[in-house]
This record gives C-alpha cells, sequence and structure tokens, in this order.
C-alpha cells in the first residue's frame, strides 16, 4: 500500500504539472475568442470610401488583365511603316509578308534579311569547300542533291574551288508566297567575289584567283511556318543577267 500510495502521489504531482503548463501556454477562455475562419467561405466586399464614392463602381486595387473581355473592343494597331525600307504598302510583297506576320507574329523582315546574307555566305563557301555536313543544314533535298553531284564530279575531276567574298552589297526581297503554312521568300543578291578552280596541278581553269567579279544570284528560301524548326532552307537557285 506505501509503494501504492507513492506511485499515485508521483503521477498526480505529473497531472498537476502538464494541467499548469497547459495553462499557462493556451491561456484560458474568456468567452470572446472568435470562431475559427475557413478560408473557403465567402466575404463581403468592405465598404467604399467617401473618396471612391462617384459613379458606384468600386475602384480600389482594381487590375486590368491584357486580353480579358474588358479588351475586346480594342481594335489592333496597323503599323503602316511595318515593311519601311523592305517593300511598299500595298505591294504584293508586302501582302505576301503581312500573310507571314498573320501566322507568324514576331516575324521580323530585316532579321530574316540579315539571317539570309549569312546563309547566302555560308553555303558558296560550303559548296567551295565540299563541305556536304553543312550543306545538308541549308538546302532542301532536291538543292542539296544537285549541289552534292557539282561537287562530286569536281572531285573526280581533282579540282578544288576557292570562293572568297569581298562584300555582299545587295540583298534585296523580290517575291513572297504564302500557301497555307508554306511560305516562300525570294531574294535578289548582288556580292563582290573573289572565285576560281584549280585543277589537280594547281593551275587555275576557271574564274580567276586574284580578280574580284561582281555575281549576280536569285535564291528562294522556303519554310511551313509554325512549325518548331525555325530554319529556312534554300529550295531554289538561279543566276541572274
Amino acid at each position: 500500500m506505501q509503494n501504492f500510495d507513492m506511485t499515485t502521489l508521483v503521477f498526480l504531482a505529473l497531472a498537476v504539472f502538464v494541467a499548469w503548463k497547459l495553462r499557462s501556454v493556451l491561456g484560458q477562455k474568456t468567452g470572446h475568442e472568435k470562431p475559427p475562419v475557413d478560408p473557403f467561405a465567402r466575404r463581403e466586399a468592405p465598404p467604399m470610401r467617401p473618396d471612391q464614392a462617384g459613379n458606384g463602381e468600386r475602384r480600389d486595387n482594381v487590375v486590368r488583365l491584357p486580353g480579358a473581355a474588358n479588351d475586346a473592343a480594342a481594335a489592333p494597331v496597323v503599323d503602316a511603316e511595318r515593311w519601311k525600307d523592305i517593300a511598299e504598302p500595298g505591294s504584293p510583297i508586302a501582302v505576301g509578308l503581312d500573310a507571314i506576320v498573320r501566322q507568324e507574329p514576331r516575324f521580323d523582315a530585316k532579321g530574316f534579311l540579315g539571317g539570309a546574307k549569312s546563309a547566302y555566305e555560308t553555303i558558296v563557301t560550303a559548296f567551295a569547300r565540299g563541305d556536304r555536313k553543312t550543306l545538308k543544314g541549308l538546302l532542301a533535298k532536291e538543292v542539296y542533291d544537285g549541289f552534292e553531284q557539282a561537287i562530286s564530279e569536281r572531285e573526280k575531276r581533282g579540282e578544288k574551288a576557292e570562293s572568297n567574298f569581298v562584300s555582299i552589297d545587295k540583298a534585296e526581297i523580290t517575291a513572297v508566297d504564302v500557301k497555307g503554312k508554306a511560305a516562300q521568300i525570294t531574294i535578289a543578291f548582288v556580292s563582290q567575289l573573289i572565285s576560281a578552280v584549280r585543277d589537280a596541278q594547281g593551275n587555275v581553269v576557271d574564274g580567276s584567283a586574284d580578280a574580284v567579279s561582281e555575281v549576280n544570284d536569285v535564291w528562294t528560301f522556303s519554310r511551313q511556318l509554325a512549325s518548331r524548326d525555325p530554319n529556312w532552307l534554300l529550295v531554289a537557285t538561279e543566276s541572274a543577267a
């Protein structure tokens, strides 16, 4: 009994200690506590302040979202200068470029021309070197097959080509054709080039290793609009008179 009484006293003491700690941490109920907050409960909007009155609409913390219903009446802005220095307004070229922009709003004609000039120089240089790998990534299959055949025949004869650009004086869009998602842009290039072909003994058999010649080419690039592949491929070439 003495052991039982001692154990009971110990547990009673612990119970009193725990109750005292809970009381000190949580406090006592006074009858004025707020009920728990329901995060999904509907809340009434606070009344407007006098300085917000006028037409009866709430104006505090109003955020206009772009593209929302309140923008539905906004008409698209037409940029009359969009193709400045590229094409005359209303011309077939401008109409074709507009058709591209309707499917790819970020299309930039000046940026395209800059890329086309780089592609022009890269393709001409790669053809002279016989760099099939570079050509394959820039040419449509039919055009690549023609370039590859010319390179193979040159190699069989033991000849080597040299092409060195002095400058590209002109790159002008001359035609734009859009059918469905297929777009084609034709560009007239005028460049200054030093080009020559040497035989197996190193003798120049075509062109000149020193003289600069003016070259006029008309190339057509094509691409499927709105596709994941951003590259335009060369689909046709011809020499201008």
